[in-house]
């Protein structure tokens, strides 16, 4: 389902308190249009500065350490809204595609189709994505079916692979 708006948040808001910060995706969040789809274009944008400083285990220890800080930015952030999964939070949208772009192959065409697909999932929400989007009221919910998201987005991805080659 869409993310509904029960208040913009504001730039006060976003520096009020960290997780604010974190779960708004450094301010992508608070796009007026589709801040879902600028938040994964966030992702998509700082991935090439995250990775030259790290090696593939030591990102991938890096996503869990957001998956896990996600939680916890976006059950605050959404407590202070008064929204589980306020439109603005968009942590939910990053840290998966990031994982979904660590595993992608290079080049512009698989990430674009990557990031179709992504956006693709994330909208539709197939089980269980959609069970973790309906039922679990809380940042694991909120940050879990964006999850699912990203694995159907790199089963997909794996599949076009094998039929290209």
């Amino acid at each position: 389902m869409l993310k509904i708006f029960s208040k913009s948040p504001s730039l006060a808001f976003l520096f009020s308190h960290p997780a604010h910060l974190i779960a708004c995706g450094f301010g992508s969040g608070l796009s007026p249009f589709a801040p879902g789809t600028v938040g994964t274009m966030f992702a998509w944008a700082t991935l090439p500065l995250l990775r030259p400083w790290m090696s593939d285990l030591e990102l991938l220890g890096f996503l869990l350490v957001c998956f896990i800080g996600g939680v916890l930015a976006a059950q605050r952030t959404g407590a202070d809204l008064g929204v589980v999964d306020h439109g603005s939070i968009v942590w939910d949208e990053i840290v998966p595609f990031w994982l979904v772009l660590v595993f992608c192959p290079p080049g512009w065409l698989w990430q674009g189709t990557a990031f179709l697909l992504f956006r693709f999932f994330d909208i539709v929400k197939p089980q269980p994505a959609r069970y973790f989007d309906e039922q679990v009221k809380n940042g694991f919910g909120v940050m879990t079916d964006d999850f699912f998201a990203a694995l159907y987005t790199l089963l997909v991805l794996a599949l076009l692979r094998f039929i290209l080659s």
